[in-house]
């Protein structure tokens, strides 16, 4: 069994699409492999895949890879994701299956407080960091997640999303008028979306067009 380190966290029709699309994600993700899946949501809001067949651990593997997974017990030293669920003037803390605190000088992406670093990243709950786990010291994020993030100030603009998937997120953008405004819609996590706008589309610009249809939190990149 894996725990993908991605939530589920919406409530009726909308967590019945969400599953629906996970369950269409893992199967993409495993369909090459001699094996069969059955997916669960934890009370938490993790899901668990429960594989069985003759590639079931690099199944396993897999999707460890593609979404992240939730440890049973974390390893000091090791990398993990986690979603972030938190921040206040001590720190982001970030949901891997147990709270994980990331203090606000370890999180090494520049000037100001984490909400001001939330608000320069575009940094919508639950999305999806990694981290270096410490059990006795300071847990950091690891270096290649803040290349991640400050390579979103240097490119094109983003908006990013939650609460909604990725199909969910291009049908709104397009019924919205929208179609030409961004290049793609990039899935940070199952829930949690990052829209690159083209060179000529202003990011908060296009929130205040599209806020109004997406019951979600939505977080702009400028660069």
């Amino acid at each position: 069994m894996v725990t993908l380190a991605t939530k589920l966290y919406v409530e009726g029709d909308a967590r019945a699409r969400a599953t629906d699309s996970l369950r269409s994600l893992i199967g993409n993700e495993i369909g090459d492999l001699e094996v069969s899946f059955d997916l669960s949501i934890r009370e938490d809001d993790f899901p668990d895949v429960v594989l069985e067949g003759e590639d079931a651990t690099v199944a396993e593997n897999v999707l460890a890879e593609a979404f992240g997974e939730i440890p049973d017990e974390p390893i000091t030293g090791e990398t993990y994701t986690g979603t972030l669920e938190s921040w206040d003037e001590d720190g982001f803390v970030l949901d891997a299956g147990r709270p994980i605190r990331i203090p606000a000088d370890e999180l090494g992406l520049g000037p100001g407080s984490p909400e001001q670093i939330r608000e320069r990243y575009g940094l919508v709950q639950h999305l999806p960091l990694q981290f270096v786990y410490e059990a006795e010291g300071e847990s950091q994020l690891t270096e290649d997640e803040r290349d991640r993030l400050y390579a979103w100030t240097r490119g094109d603009g983003r908006l990013n999303v939650n609460s909604a998937t990725r199909a969910e997120v291009r049908a709104t953008l397009n019924r919205a008028g929208h179609a030409q405004d961004y290049v793609t819609v990039e899935r940070l996590g199952l829930l949690e979306q990052s829209v690159i706008c083209t060179d000529d589309t202003d990011p908060p610009g296009l929130l205040a067009s599209v806020g109004g249809y997406l019951p979600a939190e939505l977080r702009c990149v400028v660069p």
